[in-house]
């Protein structure tokens, strides 16, 4: 059962759990609470006790989610051995009394601290400064940012650091010219610019389904493009013979081969920001690694893509999307004031209670 979730999902309820025994331990409870009739109480005194950091491994307030979730490790926990999830009523929901609670605790959090979705102009700065660079570490970084926010990736796909996703590989990249599926790992170099299609397949990738590939083709910007990024990274490691199963986010710096950080891209793309915020509307705090994502699906919304495609691409299994989408975009609100005007001109069916003239 442990292995049905990720190892950082694992240790996360484990944590969760020694948490919840100690708590039970100072006031002599059984953890597994067998012998009490009515467990939402105490569940309740722990939930308390978490929001304002006595438990909390921060030691400091969290928020309601946060709390959400360690008491959920505490059922899953318990189900896991085969006894009842305490925090259950007999229909199989959420106790109304804990219901209630976290409801509060949601009410009294703080605006959610959301990424800011980042324009097209700065990426495409930072890569060109990226490029401009002798270091490849940061030729690498930008190659990563290009690919995260057109393909719609999360950090652990495109990044070195330990996540819940799995990171793309060089053997999941296909390029096509135009019908034609370029061999990558023995085509000539320059066989490989004349790629006019790159496509990923998905592997253990997080909601992606095995085996399903997603593609782009050229963007029509001679830098800032999937094709043309894949390319330049896809050289790199051919050009330092790295094996099939190499992650995509790796450079070589003396012939070691080293992984591209969420750090290194952020750093990139504040530094780019810190040059520009004047014209974006926004600082380099607002903006990380964890933006690419958003930055492509609002791109796709100013577009007027559809939002189920957006979805689609971007693997959002529910509504979930819609918390990376930004209002404040002018592009999305620029001409509602007018097509309210218009679309506000109507008449109404009349019923029974309309006198008729």
């Amino acid at each position: 059962m442990r292995a049905g979730v990720t190892a950082s999902r694992a240790r996360s309820a484990d944590s969760a759990w020694q948490r919840w025994a100690d708590f039970c331990a100072l006031h002599h409870l059984d953890p597994t609470l067998q012998d009490i009739r009515d467990p939402v109480p105490i569940l309740q005194v722990y939930a308390y006790r978490y929001r304002t950091g006595s438990l909390a491994p921060s030691q400091r307030p969290v928020r309601s989610r946060t709390v959400e979730d360690s008491l959920r490790h505490v059922g899953q926990t318990l189900a896991a051995l085969g006894s009842p999830d305490p925090r259950l009523n007999a229909a199989g929901r959420i106790d109304f009394r804990l219901q209630r609670q976290l409801s509060c605790y949601s009410r009294q959090d703080p605006p959610p601290n959301r990424v800011k979705p980042i324009p097209v102009p700065l990426l495409m700065y930072s890569l060109t400064a990226a490029l401009a660079s002798a270091h490849f570490s940061l030729h690498a970084a930008a190659n990563m940012m290009t690919l995260a926010f057109f393909f719609l990736l999360r950090p652990g796909e495109y990044t070195g650091a330990a996540s819940d996703s799995t990171p793309f590989r060089f053997q999941d990249v296909t390029l096509l010219s135009g019908n034609t599926k370029l061999p990558i790992f023995t085509a000539p170099l320059t066989v490989l610019d004349t790629a006019t299609f790159v496509t990923l397949e998905f592997t253990t990738q997080k909601n992606g389904v095995r085996g399903e590939v997603i593609g782009l083709a050229r963007s029509g910007n001679p830098t800032f493009c999937p094709v043309l990024t894949m390319i330049r990274q896809i050289k790199h490691l051919r050009l330092h013979h790295a094996p099939p199963a190499t992650p995509l986010a790796t450079y070589y710096h003396n012939d070691r081969p080293q992984r591209v950080t969420s750090a290194e891209i952020t750093n990139l793309l504040r530094s780019a920001t810190r040059l520009t915020s004047h014209l974006y509307g926004f600082n380099s705090r607002n903006i990380s690694a964890r933006s690419l994502r958003a930055s492509g699906a609002m791109a796709l919304l100013c577009a007027h893509i559809d939002t189920d495609i957006i979805r689609l691409i971007g693997r959002w299994r529910s509504d979930e999307m819609l918390r990376y989408l930004h209002v404040q975009a002018k592009p999305v609100m620029r001409n509602f004031s007018s097509r309210m005007l218009s679309g506000g001109s109507y008449h109404l069916l009349p019923n029974t209670s309309v006198p008729m003239f």
